[in-house]
């Protein structure tokens, strides 16, 4: 599965169903650059598993703003549209999978 770009107009639908990922970022963020490899790698390696979702929160206020986004990047994990877990700052691979693998 592709990792899906959203927007405020599009983010609720992205969510309401399996397990999404959801990166808030910016594309001024060091940490954010950092990240997105490793989100590339587990959607190649789990994306039958889970979805990643993006999020520029610079040109998508209202949705970061939603879910109190106050530090990029922000990798908050969804449910079925409910929030299950949240994680802030750069993570390697193997947190990020763990977090994951704890809601499968």
């Amino acid at each position: 599965m592709a990792i899906v770009n959203a927007t405020d107009q599009t983010f609720s639908e992205e969510i309401k169903s399996g397990l999404v990922l959801t990166d808030f970022w910016a594309t001024w963020c060091g940490p954010c650059k950092m990240i997105a490899p490793v989100l590339e790698e587990i959607d190649a390696e789990m994306g039958d598993k889970v979805k990643i979702v993006k999020l520029d929160v610079d040109e998508n206020q209202e949705t970061a703003a939603k879910y109190g986004v106050m530090s990029i990047p922000t990798l908050i994990l969804f449910k079925d549209g409910e929030i299950v877990d949240k994680v802030v700052g750069y993570r390697p691979k193997e947190a990020l999978e763990e977090v994951i693998n704890n809601h499968l």
